[in-house]
């Protein structure tokens, strides 16, 4: 195994979900723009970026998410930064999409022809492919899509010694109600779908040793 690898491996090591962070150490403006960028730069499914990272750095309204984020009480009040990953919805992420129409021709910068082709690629991959004719199922596959920004943001974290904690336990749509009246997010486009802690781990933390199935038990070689 070669330093890299190894290095990888030590952080992978280190990364736990951080259930209370040390209220003295924040995050610099450096690394978490890095971590940022990490996010931004993840892969996507035909690269439409269906997310939008909301950075909740105001405490008043950290307290109110604490009453439907029954996964975050002691991870809210502590962390250095806090972000809900957004999932967009049906009406941005359905083939022929305002939005998925943007993103073909003044991000990723395709022809008329190359937009069209894809479309049609896209198109047959919603309804045939993958069955994902009905709002729920286009919110799910847009959600799944965030795991992968959310997922790599932790991995580059614990590359720099930055602590995380991935969390699903709150209340959707009392989260989405809060934001809303909030004047943070629009319903008809987004909605929540995963959030995740940052900051370094208090001194009193204690980390058990990680426990995991073996390879031989999650793995199959087809020869």
């Amino acid at each position: 195994m070669n330093s890299n690898q190894n290095n990888i491996l030590k952080a992978f090591n280190f990364r736990y979900a951080c259930k209370e962070f040390d209220l003295d150490k924040k995050i610099s403006e450096e690394d978490f723009n890095f971590l940022l960028e990490v996010g931004r730069l993840s892969p996507s499914s035909f690269g439409f970026e269906p997310w939008k990272f909301l950075i909740i750095q105001n405490m008043n309204l950290r307290e109110k998410l604490k009453e439907f984020t029954w996964g975050g009480q002691r991870q809210l009040p502590s962390a250095s930064h806090f972000i809900i990953f957004l999932a967009r919805k049906a009406i941005d992420t359905k083939h022929g999409s305002n939005y998925t129409n943007h993103i073909m021709k003044n991000i990723q910068n395709l022809p008329s022809d190359i937009i069209n082709m894809k479309s049609s690629f896209y198109k047959n991959f919603q309804q045939i492919d993958f069955d994902l004719n009905n709002n729920r199922a286009l919110f799910d596959w847009s959600c799944k899509q965030v795991y992968i920004p959310l997922g790599n943001m932790m991995s580059s974290a614990a590359q720099i010694g930055i602590d995380s904690c991935p969390i699903e336990g709150f209340n959707r749509d009392k989260i989405d109600q809060l934001l809303i009246d909030e004047g943070l997010i629009d319903s008809n486009h987004f909605s929540a779908s995963a959030m995740v802690a940052f900051g370094y781990r208090a001194d009193s933390t204690t980390i058990r040793e990680k426990t995991r199935q073996s390879l031989d038990e999650i793995t199959k070689w087809v020869y």
